[in-house]
């Protein structure tokens, strides 16, 4: 049996997303539901002295009827591992792109543009590394991109819940937006000349494109950024997740650096 993505969004699954969801944001979640027989780690007790604090529904059942919400043609979705736990929840909450310029801050802003990246364990991966890098913002298109969905929810860790992500119609104006805003924007391209670490990220809002594996970022982004930089590459290249980490953190070492 298949289902829409909306019914896939409706939940979450495993210890850490369940655990940084009812941790940041108890009000998200509707009900928990534990698999039966399981013998509770610490990380479930916690989750369930969570619940209870938050007067969360709880139930015991066997989460394996749960598979049917998330069969597709991608095998990564068939099967899922819930690690004992799942979660009844309203979708995530997209920021506003206009009030996210708006929020005053006492340094720069980082933010990442994804073009076209739309497999859920790519963008729970980066989600998670922004977070982790204290990344302000994830934008991501309407169109062409995956929705927050539990796989990504999944594979963030929970990371959703400490980093803005902002969907928006257009990327385009959008970047035109950011440049009116005294932002750069730096695109990753594997057939330009600067190295991901020849050029300066401090002392500046900047927004880092990102593109789809195969595709890379679209000639109408790369035409619109201020700089454009590679990771070289002895054999092919990275995927995109693991690009994001490689720029991100060469960003962070940068700004950190005395």
């Amino acid at each position: 049996m298949k289902n829409s993505s909306e019914n896939i969004n409706n939940y979450i699954y495993g210890k850490n997303s369940v655990l940084e969801t009812i941790s940041q944001n108890p009000r998200r979640i509707n009900k928990i539901f534990f698999s039966t027989g399981i013998n509770f780690d610490n990380k479930l007790k916690k989750i369930k002295e969570a619940a209870e604090k938050n007067s969360i529904l709880i139930q015991f059942t066997n989460l394996n009827k749960f598979n049917k919400y998330f069969q597709t043609d991608d095998k990564k979705l068939q099967n899922i591992n819930f690690q004992g736990v799942l979660a009844s929840v309203s979708p995530v909450e997209y920021k506003d792109f206009e009030e996210f310029l708006d929020e005053k801050t006492s340094k720069y802003k980082k933010a990442v543009i994804l073009d076209g990246v739309t497999d859920p364990h790519n963008f729970g991966a980066i989600i998670r590394t922004l977070a982790a890098a204290s990344f302000d913002a994830v934008i991501i298109p309407k169109h062409r991109c995956c929705p927050v969905s539990a796989v990504v929810e999944k594979t963030s860790a929970g990371a959703v819940n400490h980093i803005s992500i902002i969907k928006v119609n257009s990327l385009p104006s959008t970047i035109d937006v950011l440049k009116k805003n005294d932002w750069w924007i730096i695109a990753a391209d594997a057939q330009c000349e600067d190295n991901y670490f020849d050029i300066s990220y401090k002392d500046m809002n900047f927004a880092i494109i990102l593109g789809a594996e195969g595709e890379g970022v679209s000639k109408t982004l790369l035409n619109k950024a201020d700089f454009k930089v590679k990771i070289p590459c002895a054999f092919e290249s990275l995927n995109v997740s693991a690009a994001a980490a490689v720029i991100v953190y060469e960003s962070v070492r940068q700004i950190h650096q005395k």
